[in-house]
């Protein structure tokens, strides 16, 4: 069963089953309960006005047993002989004794005989006369009356006389009402039941074909998007504010972010094409022309452009690396070490501006050293590229964060750029205007190595002019605690 709707209803369904049979059950056990109990009542008042006669002394022959059709009578003694029966009961089960004849031996005497012990001459000795106030004994069983048998609710009290005699008095109630109210609501339930189950199993489907109406549209809008490929369009969002409203507005927001991805991609691609296109025309225009005359082959132009486009080549590979997921190692790594390697490199080979370190203290964070060492790198070719006269390094503690600051004296970055900048092949041409080695890759990658170390790289200005960029990471295991309380 695939549709959602049909399980649906399916479930409702047999939820509901399951719920009104348990409490059709129970209902039809309390009421079976409730007139068997009545019916008990009924018995046991019966027995007790016989029971009352007997301990007056009234011979069994003169009882009044009231309507033996209602309430049927059999009265036994001790020994278990029958001594009185209702006047047309003609059999009688569930009391104990199936004998519906009385047995003349067991006869009682008259009212008024004296007893043989010479008591009291009008034989009525209360204290030798006792009806049982304990709880009667129920039964169930059948009787016989005038020919029509039934079901009956015995209930057995027992008397003494003063002639002390225990007898039992067996009344009964019929149970006809109970079973005729019982198979009522018993068959109005089976009629019902299947009535109601098509009504829930039908209100069900209506409901949750209306609930899934929206995803249905929303299913409608997805599959067009994906045959058309334009990212452009959004699915329809409900007036709701229910799961499916929330489903609506959440595809919109996942669609916005793959349209950007899409676009940004592109870009990219169109970005790097057009980056080496330059590098790699210039390459073969020089050798195109040193294979016709090898007097004018530019070598060392020939070198720089392959350089450059080697140079390209890695940091588009190394994004393609990132954008893939690529995560970082979990080596520990001394910041303050690896600056004073990229700074020594850098004064050993190239004549630029001086660069000076400060404080680069051991400061571990643990992430790949290549990789710090590439936004390392990238950031002071950035500053050595717009640095007037000098470029400035430190390394600090800040709140159990390693925190390395690049400053330079040049034009700074105008505060409106300073996020732009850290997207791929930008790059301010009026506000830095020496930039004349850069594909405006570095700083984007930079912030993505920062990034995927659980860091953050920020553009500021520097306090004697200038630009500030400000590369923050989580501190390692080995980053002095007292260094960070002085410098927090």
């Amino acid at each position: 069963m695939r549709s959602v709707r049909a399980r649906a209803a399916l479930g409702a369904t047999l939820v509901v089953a399951v719920a009104l049979t348990a409490a059709g059950l129970a209902v039809l056990l309390v009421l079976r309960g409730n007139l068997t109990d009545r019916a008990g009542l009924e018995a046991e008042v019966a027995a007790r006005e016989v029971a009352g006669q007997l301990a007056l002394d009234v011979p069994y022959a003169g009882l009044d047993l009231g309507d033996e059709e209602v309430h049927p009578v059999q009265v036994t003694d001790e020994a278990g002989r029958v001594v009185a029966v209702s006047k047309d009961l003609e059999a009688v089960s569930g009391t104990g004794v199936t004998r519906v004849v009385p047995v003349p031996s067991a006869a009682a005497p008259s009212a008024g005989d004296d007893d043989d012990d010479g008591g009291d001459d009008d034989g009525n000795d209360p204290a030798r006369r006792e009806v049982s106030s304990d709880t009667p004994d129920f039964t169930n069983g059948t009787a016989t009356v005038d020919g029509e048998r039934a079901d009956y609710r015995f209930a057995a009290v027992e008397v003494t006389t003063s002639r002390d005699v225990t007898l039992t008095v067996h009344a009964g109630a019929p149970l006809a009402a109970e079973q005729e109210a019982v198979s009522t609501v018993r068959t109005s339930m089976l009629t019902g039941l299947p009535v109601l189950l098509l009504v829930v199993a039908g209100v069900t489907w209506l409901v949750t074909r209306r609930a899934l109406r929206p995803v249905e549209g929303i299913r409608r809008e997805l599959a067009a998007i994906t045959a058309s490929e334009d990212l452009g369009r959004r699915v329809p969002e409900p007036d709701s504010r229910d799961e499916v409203a929330r489903l609506a507005r959440t595809t919109n927001e996942t669609l916005t972010v793959l349209e950007a991805s899409v676009d940004r991609q592109r870009r990219f691609v169109a970005d790097a094409s057009h980056e080496l296109r330059s590098p790699i025309a210039s390459l073969r225009t020089q050798l195109e022309v040193g294979e016709a005359h090898p007097e004018l082959l530019d070598v060392p132009g020939a070198v720089a452009d392959t350089v450059r486009l080697q140079a390209l080549a890695a940091d588009l590979l190394l994004l393609a690396r990132l954008d893939a997921g690529e995560r970082p190692g979990r080596t520990a790594v001394d910041l303050g070490t690896l600056v004073r390697e990229e700074v020594s490199r850098r004064a050993a080979d190239r004549i630029g501006p001086a660069v000076s370190v400060r404080d680069p203290d051991a400061l571990e964070v643990t992430g790949s050293r290549a990789q710090l060492a590439r936004v390392l790198g990238n950031l002071l070719d950035n500053a050595e590229r717009h640095a007037v006269r000098s470029v400035a390094v430190s390394v600090r503690a800040d709140r159990g964060d390693v925190v390395v600051e690049v400053t330079d004296d040049g034009a700074g970055v105008p505060e409106p750029e300073r996020d732009r900048i850290f997207e791929r092949f930008v790059r301010l041409d009026d506000a830095r205007s020496r930039d004349d080695g850069g594909a405006g890759l570095g700083l984007a990658i930079a912030r993505d190595v920062a990034s995927r170390h659980g860091g953050t790289l920020t553009a500021g200005a520097a306090r004697d002019g200038g630009a500030r960029f400000t590369l923050r990471l989580p501190g390692g295991a080995a980053t002095d605690p007292g260094r960070q309380a002085r410098n927090g």
